[in-house]
């Protein structure tokens, strides 16, 4: 924190920023997916990283210094489009973090698995839903009390359970590398061994995309805090790209360490991590630190779920305070928590983490809900870049601590390049990706067609039928 001269406002620092934009981004749980790809995973990081993060990120600060009160999404879109408009959006960025959980949880139920040496339980569907559901339902629970020390559990889990296993993965890599060990992926063949480019002329080659760049989203809940910096206009953008580097270096060589020592046949989509762990650890002769990896690992998936687990219903229970959702939507319970969103929420990530049993195998499951998962959050930055494209005209005069560069040009081109990037990811998840086995193609575009129309009608038919009175039951 740094001191402005002449008063006792304290004001966020860059690396503060940085480090708050690595926690809320980054998650080990996507190394094996770009694992899987080779070298064309350079393509997928450069696509993720510069048409979707970088837009997002400066986007988000403007709207975010134009409009600092509580809200962030729902607010922005509704100056914008409306209360509806606002609703769908903020609704959706909840949901996306609904059904998140079964997938970050069915990863630290794969790292547990090696805590017992026992890999197999990694990709035992009823070991799977049993970690996801004792988890986090005991977090539920917890959350109900107001818990002070979630802020620590999740800063403790982003250290221990992200950035000290991303670097010592990263580490054994290379020391295989100096050691002239045999490179999987070059030895494998194929396109992805020889190529950075993935085919295009099969969208099924390159569906993948849309679940790593789910991998990158999140910076808009890092430009609420643009507003706590001395000087927004220049330190943002610093912060932002420090907080790019390092989630762009550990992703890169965190998914290298394991491709140059997995066949990416043989990579888990959830247990990935922990299968590159067991064989450099057995390699360098310490396999008695396997456990211990994976112990941090799930440390780290598990201390993310205590600590954000009531996050995403403080943007829900501001719509229900404004009379978008029925009163008792907008109850707490003594300690200020959102006692019924969250018994909501629980009650949808059970029934979506059945997904587990109906899937060929815990990687189809994993991904095809990565996929769920993207699909309506990316409708929701959809609105996010029109809005911020509207704003410019409908409300230019409001002043904007960050503003990007260039007029309305420079907001039509930053914007546009996400919208368009959005779109491109949004179309390529509807294609069974040749790299998993997902079962019928059919069942797989079928499954994510409904899940997303259900999704998006949800909030629109809730909004035509609310009522005058729910805005005054909820202020009761």
């Amino acid at each position: 924190m740094n001191k402005n001269n002449g008063n006792a406002k304290h004001y966020l620092s860059v690396f503060a920023l940085s480090m708050m934009s690595v926690a809320v981004v980054m998650s080990l749980r996507g190394l094996p997916m770009m694992a899987k790809e080779g070298l064309t995973m350079f393509f997928y990081l450069l696509f993720s990283a510069l048409l979707f993060l970088v837009p997002v990120s400066l986007v988000s600060a403007e709207l975010a210094t134009g409009w600092p009160q509580s809200g962030g999404v729902y607010r922005w879109v509704k100056e914008a489009f409306g209360a509806r408009t606002g609703f769908v959006a903020i609704w959706l960025q909840w949901l996306q973090n609904v059904i998140w959980y079964p997938i970050v949880l069915s990863f630290a139920a794969g790292a547990l698995s090696y805590l017992f040496f026992d890999e197999v339980l990694a990709s035992n569907k009823f070991f799977n839903i049993a970690v996801i559901l004792i988890v986090y339902w005991a977090a539920t629970l917890a959350s109900f009390k107001g818990l002070k020390t979630s802020g620590k559990l999740t800063t403790y889990g982003v250290i221990c359970g992200t950035l000290i296993p991303g670097v010592f993965i990263i580490v054994l890599g290379i020391l295989w590398l100096v050691m002239g060990n045999k490179v999987e992926f070059l030895a494998s063949g194929g396109i992805h061994a020889t190529t950075f480019l993935p085919d295009f002329s099969n969208f099924n080659s390159i569906a993948f995309l849309a679940g790593i760049v789910l991998l990158f989203a999140g910076m808009e809940v890092g430009a609420v805090h643009v507003t706590e910096l001395e000087k927004p206009a220049t330190q943002f953008p610093k912060a932002i790209f420090s907080a790019m580097f390092i989630i762009i270096i550990i992703f890169t060589f965190g998914s290298l360490a394991i491709a140059t020592v997995m066949p990416a046949a043989d990579i888990d989509l959830n247990a990935g991590i922990m299968q590159g762990f067991k064989e450099l650890l057995h390699k360098f002769g310490i396999s008695w630190l396997l456990p211990v990896m994976g112990l941090l690992a799930a440390f780290g998936a598990v201390g993310g779920v205590f600590g954000w687990i009531a996050g995403p219903s403080k943007g829900l229970l501001a719509t229900a305070l404004d009379g978008d959702l029925p009163p008792f939507m907008a109850k707490t319970n003594k300690n200020g928590v959102p006692q019924n969103i969250l018994i909501i929420q629980g009650c949808i990530v059970t029934v979506v983490s059945f997904v587990f049993l109906v899937m060929p195998n815990i990687s189809s499951a994993f991904f095809i809900l990565s996929i769920l998962t993207v699909a309506p959050y990316l409708i929701m930055y959809f609105l996010l870049y029109a809005s911020a494209i509207r704003l410019r005209y409908t409300q230019s005069d409001v002043p904007r601590a960050y503003k990007l560069p260039g007029g309305k040009f420079g907001m039509w081109l930053i914007a546009g390049i996400g919208i368009l990037a959005v779109i491109f990811a949004f179309i390529i998840g509807f294609f069974p990706p040749s790299q998993l086995a997902v079962g019928s193609p059919t069942f797989y575009v079928w499954f994510l067609i409904i899940g997303v129309l259900v999704f998006v009608l949800i909030p629109i038919i809730i909004g035509y039928i609310k009522k005058p009175e729910w805005k005054q039951g909820a202020t009761k």
